[in-house]
C-alpha cells in the first residue's frame, strides 16, 4: 500500500475535535466534513482519462499513470479485480467504480495505536450500500506494542456480518518522522502473531498479511504457518517476487486508474477464478 504516514498524532483531545471537523492533529488529512461532501462529478476519474493512460495487461475497464508492459502472466489473466484506499482518495463512488469492474475493498482504517484515517467510515458506508464487499486495514507501527494496535484496531473497526477480513499492513515506516526502529526478524513475525490472534479472536475470522518484497524477505515470513498472504508486486508476477510462496491477493499496481475514484489508487487481483472467489467469500467474510 505504500502509505504515506499521518503528520501526527490523534490522541483523545483530538478525537473530540476530529469528530467536530477539526482533525488537526491529522496532518494535511481533509476534514471529515469534506469527505462527506465531495463532488462526485469532479472527484471521479474520467474514461478519456483512462483511455489516455491505458496499460497493456490490465482489465481494459481500468488505467494506469505509469503503465508496466506486463508480459503473458498478466493481471488481465485473472478476472476478479479491485482496489484499496485511504482518506487521499477522498469520498469514492462506489457505484460507479462497481460498474467498472471493481469485486471489493480495503480500506486504511488505522494505524498504530492513536492513529484513524478520516475517510474510512464514510467509504466503507459507501461501499457496503453499493454492493461492493469492504473490509479495513490496519497500518502496522514498528514503536508501538502489537497488543496495543490490535486493540486500537478493534475500537474503531466495527464487526460488521459480511465485511471482509481484516488486513494486517506489514512494510517499513520508510516516511515516519517519529519511529525508524527495524526490529529483528523474529521480533517482526512474533508481532505478526500476537496481532492475528487477537483480531481473529474478536471478528472471527483472521486478518491477512499484506506485504512487500523487501520486507517479506528480510523478515523471513515465509516461515510463518498459516499465514494467508496479500503481496505487492508491481512490476512482476508474484510467483516472481516471492518463490513458492502461495497468494491470495496481488496489488499490481500503485498507480491505477479507476472510475470514480479521484487520483491514483492501488490494483489488486484475486489469484482465483469468479467461482472460486465466491467461495473464499463464503469462508472468509465476517460472521
Amino acid at each position: 500500500m505504500k502509505d504515506k504516514p499521518f503528520a501526527g498524532r490523534v490522541t483523545a483531545a483530538a478525537l473530540f475535535l476530529a469528530a467536530a471537523g477539526a482533525l488537526a492533529a491529522c496532518g494535511s488529512a481533509p476534514p471529515k466534513s469534506q469527505v462527506r461532501t465531495q463532488d462526485f462529478a469532479t472527484s471521479g476519474v474520467s474514461q478519456l482519462s483512462i483511455r489516455a493512460n491505458r496499460a497493456e495487461g490490465i482489465p481494459v475497464r481500468f488505467g494506469d499513470t505509469k503503465p508496466h508492459a506486463w508480459g503473458a502472466r498478466s493481471p488481465a489473466s485473472y478476472p476478479v479485480h479491485g482496489l484499496d484506499a485511504a482518506r487521499y482518495q477522498g469520498l469514492i463512488d462506489w457505484r460507479e467504480a462497481r460498474k467498472s469492474g471493481i469485486s471489493f475493498a480495503w480500506l486504511k482504517a488505522t494505524e498504530g495505536g492513536d492513529m484513524i484515517d478520516p475517510a474510512f467510515a464514510d467509504n466503507a458506508t459507501g461501499a457496503r450500500r453499493a454492493g461492493v464487499p469492504v473490509g479495513a486495514y490496519h497500518f502496522y507501527y514498528f514503536c508501538r506494542p502489537a497488543h496495543e494496535q490490535a486493540a486500537w484496531f478493534i475500537e474503531n473497526v466495527p464487526k460488521v456480518r459480511g465485511d471482509l477480513p481484516p488486513i494486517l499492513d506489514m512494510e517499513w515506516n520508510h516516511l515516519s518522522p517519529t519511529c525508524k526502529l527495524r526490529p529483528p526478524p523474529a521480533e517482526v513475525r512474533a508481532s505478526i502473531r500476537t496481532f492475528s490472534r487477537i483480531v481473529e479472536r474478536h471478528y472471527g475470522t483472521a486478518p491477512l498479511i499484506y506485504t512487500t518484497p523487501d520486507f517479506y524477505e528480510r523478515n523471513e515470513l515465509g516461515s510463518l504457518s498459516g499465514v494467508e498472504f496479500w503481496l505487492r508486486s508491481v512490476k512482476a508476477h508474484p510467483n516472481e517476487r516471492y518463490p513458492d510462496e502461495r497468494w491470495s491477493f496481488w496489488q499490481y499496481s500503485g498507480t491505477g486508474l479507476v472510475p470514480g475514484v479521484s487520483g491514483p489508487v492501488d490494483l489488486n487481483a484475486f489469484g482465483g477464478s469468479r467461482q472460486a472467489w465466491q467461495v473464499w467469500l463464503s469462508q472468509r467474510s465476517q460472521g
